[in-house]
């Protein structure tokens, strides 16, 4: 390992990423987890479980002792206390014990929704005595179903839990029915009149709503375990959809173990063509580009850590998430950028387009979107090109390798290089200087170099029109050395401009004086904004993120770019 501007850089090249085409979970896997529930389901479970005891509680207050009081006033005698009373005290105590322990948080998810269990039976327990402590009348309807169906069928639509456990808990609890009439028959000395017709009506009503509970728990888990495999993507749990555009999405996610936090972008199968043909075929050009991404090893490209297929035919990269803010919102929040600064960055995109050039590849979609601005360890500043997701090959023509999506462009119109905008397919890496220039001038400007009504028209003014300087178009004081060296990355014949990534690092390098950007001022100006900065990290992570958003995470060239909150995110 060596360490570079504060970053420790292995010497090891990346390992390219290792295509899953079908990407699935093991038998053992997947069979493990349906017996649990997702974090987010029993996230929801719990806060639910804390707002039912509350509404149990409350109930008994207005129900059971409501009631009492209204039958009291209204008969002598009738606010004499009950033995039963107890149990509807031990009700309110149950439902407020219940709602403490589910906001305190000091069980786990899991060890609290089986205390819920508990707390189901307890709560049914209570019921019954409350409802069977008196002797029952001999003209009592057996027709009727106690209360505590109610309650044994609603709780696992409300709490849901694993169907063994729903199961468990809900005979136990319509069990408590003939235990609290066995309890009050022997506390008070009495015998079971009719113990077949009671025998009777608990089979066909609190245990047949213990069945009805069970296939309840069974359908909400299904479709638990549903949704918690659409969200897994080969060793990565989704978490969070960060961004979206025409090709597909970006999700926040986790390596289920290594916790590590990364972007996926998902570009969806219909977009990958009609025919299973054209599919295979782009998929294999897709999946090409992603092993040339990941064998860079400039620290300022986007790492990709793995790409597959899913087993819906979606195509997926998995990337680095990082915390920052896009060139491209950066504007749009601060304003254009002053000219030291904005040499300092575009150096640092130059290591990179300098690797990948030359490894004869080509961005081919350089723009402020995939220009991601971040902290990244002890660096401010810190430069990561996103969205290598159109590189191309310009020093051997591989087969397969120019495909065309229909509906994607080989570029964006504002930051396109006349040479791409016409088709020609002699391009290299000037064409990414081009655009590069094009990125520097809307940095200092604001604006871009040609903004036409349409994208034909802009296309149209990058192969005729001549630029007009940045300075006429800026209040900011910009080095005549700088505005020479971005018009000639604007050159319309690719020889009038640097000629490698290299060049261009060395020209910018030479327009910078001694009170150039500095780590110190960059550091300065990250803690004069963090909290702004973190405020729209939500929606700043990038990290490769769809059709042009900025900040939200890294996109891979226009798969699904990932957003950075993306944070990395």
């Amino acid at each position: 390992m060596v360490v570079t501007n504060g970053t420790i850089v292995s010497t090891e090249p990346r390992a390219p990423a290792v295509a899953n085409v079908r990407v699935g979970t093991s038998t053992a896997s997947r069979a493990e987890k349906s017996q649990t529930l997702s974090p987010e389901i029993m996230s929801e479970a719990a806060w639910r479980l804390g707002w039912l005891g509350l509404l149990y509680a409350t109930t008994t207050i207005l129900g059971y002792y409501g009631r009492r009081l209204l039958i009291g006033l209204s008969t002598p005698g009738g606010l004499t206390p009950r033995f039963e009373d107890w149990f509807g005290l031990a009700s309110i105590a149950l439902g407020l014990a219940m709602f403490v322990v589910s906001r305190r948080g000091f069980l786990s998810l899991p060890r609290l929704l089986d205390v819920g269990l508990v707390f189901e039976v307890l709560a049914t327990f209570c019921i019954a005595m409350v409802e069977f402590w008196r002797p029952v009348p001999s003209d009592f309807q057996f027709m009727f179903l106690p209360i505590e169906c109610a309650w044994i069928v609603a709780f696992p639509l409300v709490v849901p839990n694993t169907p063994r456990k729903i199961l468990v808990s809900s005979l136990v609890a319509a069990s408590t029915g003939p235990l609290a009439v066995v309890i009050a028959a022997l506390a008070n000395g009495r015998g079971i009149d009719r113990p077949l017709a009671f025998a009777a009506y608990f089979l066909t009503s609190t245990y047949l709503c213990a069945v009805a509970a069970y296939a309840v728990a069974r359908i909400v888990h299904r479709f638990n375990v549903r949704l918690r495999h659409a969200r897994e993507i080969g060793s990565y749990e989704l978490i969070e959809r960060i961004g979206e555009g025409g090709m597909g999405e970006v999700w926040r996610a986790r390596h289920r173990l290594l916790a590590r936090p990364a972007a996926i972008k998902l570009i969806r199968a219909d977009v990958l063509g009609a025919s299973a043909r054209t599919r295979d075929a782009i998929i294999k050009r897709f999946e090409r580009e992603a092993q040339d991404t990941a064998t860079l090893g400039s620290t300022h490209t986007i790492d990709v850590y793995d790409f597959g297929v899913t087993e819906e035919g979606d195509f997926y990269y998995v990337m680095e998430l990082l915390k920052g803010v896009s060139l491209e919102r950066y504007v749009q929040d601060f304003g254009p950028i002053e000219p030291a600064r904005l040499v300092y960055l575009l150096r640092q995109v130059c290591h990179s387009l300098s690797e990948a050039h030359s490894s004869g590849l080509i961005h081919r979609d350089i723009k402020p979107a995939n220009i991601f601005v971040c902290r990244l360890g002890p660096d401010d500043d810190f430069v990561k090109v996103l969205d290598f997701g159109l590189v191309k090959h310009f020093e051997t023509a591989i087969p397969g390798t120019m495909l065309t999506v229909e509906g994607l462009t080989a570029g964006t119109p504002a930051y396109m290089a006349p040479e791409i905008a016409l088709g020609k397919r002699d391009i290299d890496g000037r064409s990414d200087l081009y655009s590069l220039g094009c990125v520097a001038y809307y940095m200092l400007t604001g604006q871009p170099v040609f903004a036409g009504d349409t994208p034909v028209a802009t296309v149209l003014a990058h192969v005729q029109n001549e630029p007009v300087p940045p300075s006429a178009r800026s209040e900011l004081a910009i080095p005549p050395a700088l505005e020479r060296v971005i018009l000639q990355c604007l050159a319309k014949d690719p020889e009038g401009r640097p000629a490698t990534a290299a060049e261009l690092d060395q020209r910018l390098a030479a327009t910078v004086d001694g009170d150039g950007w500095t780590q110190q001022k960059a550091h300065a100006w990250w803690e004069l904004h963090r909290l702004r900065l973190l405020d729209s990290a939500p929606t700043e992570t990038r990290t490769a993120s769809p059709e042009g958003e900025s900040a939200r995470e890294h996109r891979p060239r226009r798969l699904c770019r990932p957003r950075l909150d993306r944070t990395p995110g």
